[in-house]
């Protein structure tokens, strides 16, 4: 018994020993077995992914295809090869995933002969213009502009610290005119101010309200109180005021027989007014900045009329008097096209992407990025303005004499070429791509040449009709200020006639910056979209009544087509 159990234990261990063997094999096959089916289920999802990117034809930056096959099989064929063969290293059909670039391989027989082509590049693609931009559009003008505004509130200021030196430091004789002006003739100026900001409310209110029948109001309208201030004023019976009035009976003329040459155009404009006006009332802060615009035009007018009469105790007050004329022109011109580029801001993003955007930031942009083009606009879009009056004036002599029918072709080519690079359409591109002046009309003119839609913008009466308005307000601050004036001190009638009538007309353009921004955007954006849902068939119908029958429109006089072959 002693001799067996030593031998027992250790045929009793051994046993444990093989025991315990097996139980590490078996979970060494486990392992591997599992290792394996992971392997293989993440081959089949590697495959899978495969398969899901190919079909859906998702590529990576950049990406380019090298070889295309020829017919269906052999697109089937290569990629069950590739499918079969992925683990070979050595397999010319392998899908290389490289980053975020997957590209196919060549087959076999490409891969080993030499290339008889150069491998071609990825073209980039188009950029697209932009809705965001950050650059300052003309920035020569806006320093410009920014300068000559340092300089004018500086020379205001030196003025109106001369007035008062003058009313407490100056001779009698001095002393004595500069009381005069102020009791006679800075009342009425102010009054006409507070009554011109008036008006520019009551006139932007009514078109909105009202559009189709203030059209035709304001074209009769102008007539009758342009032709009532001027037979105000030559009943006076003073040189300077029969001048002035003679002035605003040729322009009650001159209006009355426009509203008759126009009378055909009424009902078209009617229908694009107030079609354009309809986003208006998605914006309730839309008329905020024109409202900013008055306030600032307003305290501004105020503060220059106290500098006019400073002036008069100063070097050469003719040419003072005249310099700020046409500062208060040009910023009062400049403040009209910044409420205008944020009402065409705000439209043209709702017509071109359906944003409804921020009024308050748009009248930011407007004010900075913006502002150069504005302040190069303003000088320019008045002039080219005068020059189509002008151009249609003299196509209506043409051919009745040879020296009028020479300066109308050389005006009509003038105008063909500025209307190119220059016009009143572009504030819209401006606002909404920030592109410079020039640029913006290039490009919106290319839009209304490609869909041939010269003659319906040369035709279109908006601006017209906003320029009237001005004219309308600016001849009741004449009747008013022209009946007070002569009742109180009549010698000063004719200068306040002038100032008053400048300053209603540009109080009135400011307050009708919005509704000439809506046409004009909805212009532009038809003619960069047509096949917008937002556009109805108005534009469509009038341009094939137009094609059908020319006589029914007559557009604003270009260059005649047999000087342009």
């Amino acid at each position: 018994m002693g001799v067996t159990d030593p031998v027992l234990e250790r045929n009793r261990e051994s046993e444990r020993d093989g025991q315990e063997r097996n139980k590490e094999s078996e979970s060494d096959d486990q392992e591997t077995e599992e290792g394996e089916v992971m392997e293989e289920e993440n081959r089949k999802k590697n495959e899978e992914e495969e398969v899901r990117d190919i079909e859906k034809g998702k590529v990576g930056v950049g990406e380019k295809v090298v070889q295309e096959r020829n017919t269906n099989d052999e697109l089937e064929g290569d990629f069950h090869v590739s499918m079969l063969q992925r683990l070979n290293p050595t397999n010319p059909l392998r899908i290389v995933i490289n980053g975020s670039t997957r590209a196919a391989a060549p087959s076999p027989s490409q891969a080993y002969a030499p290339s008889s082509q150069p491998r071609s590049t990825p073209t980039p693609q188009q950029s697209l213009t932009t809705l965001n931009s950050t650059k300052y559009t003309n920035k020569i003008s806006l320093f410009l502009f920014v300068l000559h505004l340092v300089v004018a509130v500086g020379l205001v200021g030196f003025l109106l610290f001369r007035g008062v030196q003058g009313l407490l430091q100056a001779n009698s004789n001095i002393k004595r005119k500069e009381k005069r002006l102020l009791q006679f003739f800075l009342p009425q100026v102010e009054a006409a101010s507070l009554l011109s900001i008036t008006l520019a409310f009551s006139w932007q209110k009514a078109v909105r309200e009202w559009p189709k029948f203030m059209i035709h109001f304001v074209l009769w309208s102008t007539f009758f109180l342009s032709l009532s201030a001027g037979i105000l004023l030559i009943c006076f019976q003073k040189p300077p005021t029969d001048g002035v009035g003679v002035c605003l009976i040729a322009f009650a003329i001159g209006n009355g027989l426009y509203a008759c040459w126009v009378s055909h155009r009424t009902g078209f404009c009617s229908k694009i007014l107030i079609k354009s006006l309809d986003p208006v009332s998605k914006f309730p802060d839309l008329n905020e900045p024109t409202y900013w615009m008055l306030g600032v035009g307003f305290i501004w007018m105020s503060i220059w009329i106290l500098a006019v009469v400073g002036a008069l105790n100063f070097y050469f007050p003719p040419l003072i008097i005249i310099a700020l004329v046409l500062s208060l022109a040009w910023t009062a011109e400049v403040m009209r096209n910044v409420a205008n580029v944020t009402v065409s801001r705000v439209i043209a993003l709702y017509y071109l992407r359906g944003m409804q955007s921020s009024t308050q930031f748009c009248f930011q942009r407007a004010l900075t990025r913006n502002l150069g083009s504005a302040c190069l606009g303003s000088l320019f879009v008045p002039a080219i303005e005068a020059l189509r009056i002008v151009a249609r004036a003299l196509n209506l002599l043409e051919g009745e004499d040879e020296f009028m029918f020479s300066c109308a072709h050389c005006c009509l080519k003038v105008m063909h070429t500025i209307f190119r690079y220059g016009n009143g359409w572009a504030y819209v591109q401006i606002a909404a791509y920030g592109k410079g002046f020039v640029k913006a009309s290039q490009d919106t003119w290319e839009l209304f040449e490609r869909e041939e839609m010269e003659a319906i913008v040369d035709s279109d009466i908006t601006s017209a009709i906003c320029f009237l308005t001005g004219v309308c307000s600016g001849s009741i601050c004449v009747i008013v200020a022209a009946a007070w004036t002569a009742k109180v001190h009549q010698p000063f009638t004719a200068t306040i006639s002038l100032l008053v009538f400048f300053i209603g007309y540009l109080m009135t353009r400011i307050a009708m910056a919005l509704p000439h921004a809506c046409v004009s955007c909805y212009f532009v954006c038809y003619a960069e979209n047509p096949k917008n849902r937002m556009f109805d068939n108005t534009i469509k119908d009038r341009l094939s009544l137009m094609k059908v029958d020319r006589e029914a429109v007559v557009p604003t006089p270009r260059v005649p087509r047999r000087f342009t072959r």
